[in-house]
């Protein structure tokens, strides 16, 4: 039973570390440049401080992920870890929703604010984005199953079931 218990918990730990490492990648990778009017302008992750904010937390999650993977489940740090899986998947949680509002912004624009939307220029650009997003969304979820599962195993022998 102890053994089903790891084996879970590796194998939710693996598909979050790759969905993480995929969001990283994909988003770092995204770049495209468009001309305008005779003007050239690039679109680059670098240029938004949300998208930064994003790549940074799902490479922090990667790290993060990695290490896990190697730490052995019968050592004290078990409950650490618990807590740890909250933060990283609240990290997760604030930086796919900073992005996301960026992009929705490029994609669709804001008439009130005068912003016009980018993706018809830059689609390129726009796909790695959503990719990165969507990589970002299972990684999220993967956490958030991961959470729930290890409270389980973790509280699970505190509370005895009654005969």
């Amino acid at each position: 039973m102890a053994k089903t218990k790891r084996i879970i918990t590796i194998l939710l730990r693996l598909l979050a570390f790759g969905a993480t490492l995929s969001a990283t990648v994909v988003m770092v990778t995204s770049h495209d440049s468009a001309e305008v009017l005779n003007l050239k302008f690039t679109a680059d992750y670098n240029n938004s401080p949300s998208f930064k904010y994003y790549v940074i937390a799902e490479a922090i999650a990667s790290v993060y992920g990695l290490v896990t993977l190697f730490l052995s489940s019968k050592s004290l740090v078990d409950r650490l870890i618990v807590i740890l899986d909250v933060v990283i998947a609240m990290l997760l949680t604030s930086s796919i929703s900073a992005a996301l509002a960026v992009a929705e912004i490029g994609k669709r624009g804001n008439s009130h604010a005068g912003w016009l939307p980018i993706c018809d220029q830059v689609p390129k650009f726009c796909d790695h984005v959503t990719g990165a997003l969507i990589a970002g969304f299972a990684a999220a979820i993967l956490y958030l199953v991961l959470n729930l599962y290890s409270l389980h195993v973790v509280l699970a022998p505190l509370c005895p079931a009654k005969p």
